[in-house]
């Protein structure tokens, strides 16, 4: 079964993601992210080593490990990683970045305590047909006192999402500033090629 964003980006429950990178998760790497030249994980991290991210850090919708690579590259972590697949998690298991895995699903709350982490990434996740920004306080909580989250959000879900509005009411935190990035490189193909991401990144009080 050959699977493109547009599967992607058509998905309508969480057992639906499961479902798609449970079967995504083999050819995910060399399919889709060298395929697509997806820059976005690195971008996450870049910007989280700029803004001197400290560890633990989580990654929240970990897929395959591409964040968690790249963190690694800039010295940052330990470093957990979470997803709703977790044959996308046996994927992160073989680049050796994570200090530990647990599949789960943020917009029904993860099970961690409270102030867990000092760093927060995502990339990917915040799109069209995964996760809005109700779980934005689920980030929040799991963030602690002075801890930073770095997540990407497509323009297309920020915007239809109204990202702004949901950030302008959430307590807690401070610090807030968005850049927009290019999610693919330059040897991207289709109609999504020239897609572009905001880069959200806020500290917890």
């Amino acid at each position: 079964m050959a699977i493109d964003l547009k599967d992607a980006y058509g998905l309508k429950t969480p057992e639906d993601s499961r479902r798609l990178y449970a079967t995504w998760a083999a050819s995910y790497d060399s399919g889709f992210a060298q395929a697509m030249a997806y820059r976005l994980p690195e971008a996450v991290a870049a910007a989280a080593a700029r803004w001197h991210m400290t560890g633990p850090i989580l990654d929240v919708g970990a897929g395959t490990g591409l964040v968690g690579l790249a963190l690694k590259s800039y010295g940052l972590g330990p470093i957990d990683g979470t997803d709703i697949a977790p044959e996308m998690l046996e994927k992160a298991a073989q680049k050796s970045c994570y200090a530990a895995f647990f599949q789960g699903d943020i917009l029904a709350g993860l099970a961690c305590k409270s102030q867990t982490y000092q760093g927060i990434t995502s990339s990917g996740t915040f799109t069209t047909g995964h996760v809005g920004p109700e779980a934005l306080p689920e980030i929040v909580r799991l963030l602690c006192p002075g801890g930073l989250a770095v997540l990407s959000v497509s323009r297309a879900h920020w915007h239809g999402s109204n990202f702004p509005r949901h950030i302008d009411t959430l307590p807690g935190i401070t610090a807030r500033a968005v850049d927009e990035v290019s999610i693919y490189g330059d040897g991207a193909v289709g109609d999504r090629a020239a897609d572009t991401a905001y880069l959200l990144r806020f500290r917890r009080r």
